[in-house]
């Protein structure tokens, strides 16, 4: 039996995430829409383990996936078959054969998301599917402050959309702000977390662009992680991606 592992790029605009949400909708998630091809491809049932679950509307630059098959076809063709029966916004950018004991989920060190926002004055129709618009730009010395109390280990579970109680201790390893000289517009939020549960990224870029717009004082992070208040402002994830997965 083969372990395939599988670097995936993929537009999330119109999937319900990577996976099934508790609702319904199984048809329209990353996962199943991908299982399907690799299904007919080898004939036998499928399961894909991927390094992070993406949400709806969020993008991957780089989500990592591996799943087991008894198939003979080498990862070049595995990476060519998908690539031509996929919908045109999923592609696969790398297939290879991989140890039988690794797991994408499973053996994931970190996740890296990146939040991308036009503070022009007039959003670039070029990137708006994919760049959120803030106009004029949120102040970055209060965000700063917000995001320093945000890093380290914190129970994040009031940060998080899950009913869950255990396992809500993640580790918030770097979470900074770019501007570049070359794009003076274009506002990047980086956050790196061993691990993020149900809607944190998107929770906590939310609750950062309440303190720069001056919606909220930095100090509510204190609360929110006190658990006396809940993160309620969600990011257009229209800007959110999922850029890297480190093993």
């Amino acid at each position: 039996m083969q372990n395939i592992r599988l670097t995936l790029q993929y537009d999330g605009t119109r999937y319900l995430g990577w996976q099934k949400p508790a609702n319904g909708g199984k048809d329209k998630t990353l996962s199943r829409r991908i299982s399907a091809v690799l299904e007919k491809m080898t004939d036998e049932a499928i399961t894909l383990y991927a390094g992070a679950r993406t949400e709806a509307g969020v993008h991957a630059l780089a989500q990592t996936a591996n799943f087991y098959t008894n198939a003979q076809m080498d990862p070049i063709q595995i990476r060519e078959y998908l690539n031509r029966y996929l919908p045109q916004d999923i592609a696969v950018t790398d297939c290879a054969a991989a140890p039988e004991r690794f797991r994408a989920d499973l053996n994931a060190r970190s996740r890296t998301y990146e939040y991308r926002i036009c503070t022009a004055p007039v959003h670039d129709i070029f990137t708006a599917s994919h760049t959120a618009h803030m106009y004029p730009a949120p102040d970055l010395e209060l965000m700063r402050e917000g995001a320093s109390l945000l890093t380290g280990r914190h129970d994040f579970r009031p940060f998080s959309r899950v009913h869950k109680k255990k396992r809500t201790i993640k580790e918030i390893l770097d979470l900074h702000f770019t501007v570049s000289d070359s794009q003076p517009d274009l506002l990047k939020i980086s956050v790196t977390a061993d691990d993020f549960l149900y809607q944190m990224p998107s929770l906590m870029i939310g609750t950062l662009l309440d303190i720069g717009t001056g919606k909220e004082d930095p100090r509510i992070i204190y609360r929110i992680l006190e658990g006396k208040e809940k993160a309620e402002t969600l990011c257009d994830t229209k800007g959110l991606l999922l850029k890297s997965i480190q093993y």
